[in-house]
């Protein structure tokens, strides 16, 4: 499993490191937290890998450099209101609730902030398919993760200046991208619709084959170095004074560490707060797909709509679609109507109507800050670590993440030299709030 130089950072002594959450931020940190030399247990209320990090989309989405919302959405909001089945959907009964978080959305489309957001997304996913690369092939599990690039395609002439203002943002942006027409998108993907104009082709992103399969890949190779795991949902946590641990109160008792690792994705502002001091403005996106098992080899790569905006995802187990975003909080039900609407969406974008026999919806939450950035950092002298709020980019920027939390844990904070290059944590921290 592994060579040994995944184990060359080890440091001396046991110090002991909860990891609170076992989506795929919690886990990849919890296995370079154990490759560092710390004994670690991770706990989470429902099994690894079952929240966020089971039903997204499985896009490395490296491209995806700007913040989640521009200035458009101010025209958008009327519609978000109205529409149930739109792609962005806002619940009127959770407008007041998250009318703070959308003010500093807005605040945060000033140019400076926007040009922060931007700089700190790109640092992160120009990092990120090395650092996967890295991880997965000391677990044996490359063969999860396929490199062949993604597409976004457009249908309507109009949307040309569109595509083409995006491209060019993107270029300026160092990403890499090719302009193709609809014969070259058909060429790569002959099922697709004759109707198609053009899109852009990404040749550094990638698409994992199945998301269950990376987060049962890593709990495999965490267990067998010593991680331990418990199902154990934290509800109040307490640092206790200068030089002391952390106290956490769960639903099967109580816990003493020595420090911990907040990692719940969505669930994490409550416990922040309690940890730190701090109020985090931490909201959801609500994400559905809907997967098609009948469609196993309909697509070789992901492809993404820019007039229907949302994407469609080549895996092992179907095709799966994904991509709209509703805010409505924690607690409502879902609505799975939102995840069917995808199989209407992608009516049109090919050349004979996809298959959804036997397809399945699915509703999870991702965890979102208003300037569409991260927390990575640590608090109360190294005793609280922070790794949450990554949006859409989680399995994108998993693997990274976990390797500055790794510099987190053991003091080297500045940037290090070695076979990956790994942005600086300024932009991450939680005093920005």
């Amino acid at each position: 499993m592994g060579s040994p130089g995944s184990r060359q950072d080890r440091q001396p002594g046991d110090t002991r490191i909860t990891v609170i959450g076992a989506g795929v931020i919690g886990l990849a940190c919890a296995l370079e937290l154990r490759r560092r030399g710390f004994s670690v247990q991770v706990l989470d209320r429902q099994a690894p890998g079952m929240g966020a990090s089971y039903g997204n989309a499985g896009h490395m989405a490296t491209e995806q450099v700007f913040p989640i919302a521009d200035a458009s959405i101010l025209t958008q909001l009327p519609a978000m209101l109205r529409d149930p089945m739109g792609p962005l959907r806002l619940d009127w009964r959770y407008l007041p609730r998250a009318l703070p978080w959308f003010t500093r959305l807005l605040l945060n489309l000033r140019s400076a902030p926007y040009a922060s957001s931007v700089s700190g997304i790109r640092a992160l996913n120009e990092a990120s398919l090395d650092a996967w690369r890295q991880l997965l092939d000391s677990i044996d599990g490359r063969h999860l993760m396929k490199e062949d690039g993604s597409l976004l395609v457009y249908e309507q002439d109009q949307s040309k200046p569109r595509i083409d203002q995006l491209a060019a943002a993107m270029s300026a942006q160092g990403v890499a991208l090719e302009s193709w027409s609809g014969d070259a998108i058909r060429e790569l993907a002959p099922s697709l619709s004759a109707k198609l104009r053009g899109g852009l082709f990404f040749p550094a992103t990638a698409h994992v084959v199945d998301p269950a399969a990376i987060t049962a890949a890593l709990v495999d190779a965490a267990r067998q170095e010593g991680v331990t795991f418990a199902t154990a949902e934290v509800r109040t946590a307490r640092v206790h004074g200068q030089g002391q641990g952390v106290s956490l109160q769960t639903d099967t008792g109580a816990l003493d560490c020595e420090r911990v690792l907040l990692a719940c994705g969505a669930h994490s502002a409550p416990l922040a707060a309690e940890l730190t001091g701090r109020r985090v403005p931490l909201d959801t996106e609500r994400g559905y797909h809907l997967m098609l098992p009948a469609e196993r080899h309909r697509l070789p790569v992901a492809v993404t709509s820019l007039e229907r905006r949302f994407i469609m995802t080549p895996m092992s187990d179907g095709l799966r679609l994904a991509g709209t975003v509703e805010f409505a909080g924690l607690k409502r039900p879902p609505n799975m109507a939102r995840a069917w609407q995808l199989q209407r969406l992608s009516q049109g974008l090919f050349e004979h109507d996809l298959d959804a026999t036997d397809a399945k919806p699915w509703m999870g939450f991702r965890p979102s800050l208003p300037d569409s950035l991260p927390i990575i950092d640590s608090a109360r002298d190294g005793r609280v670590l922070l790794a949450f709020g990554h949006h859409h980019l989680g399995l994108t920027q998993a693997a990274v993440t976990a390797k500055l939390v790794g510099r987190l844990a053991t003091g080297k904070t500045a940037p290090a030299a070695g076979p990956l290059s790994l942005p600086p944590l300024s932009p991450y921290r939680l005093e920005r709030f």
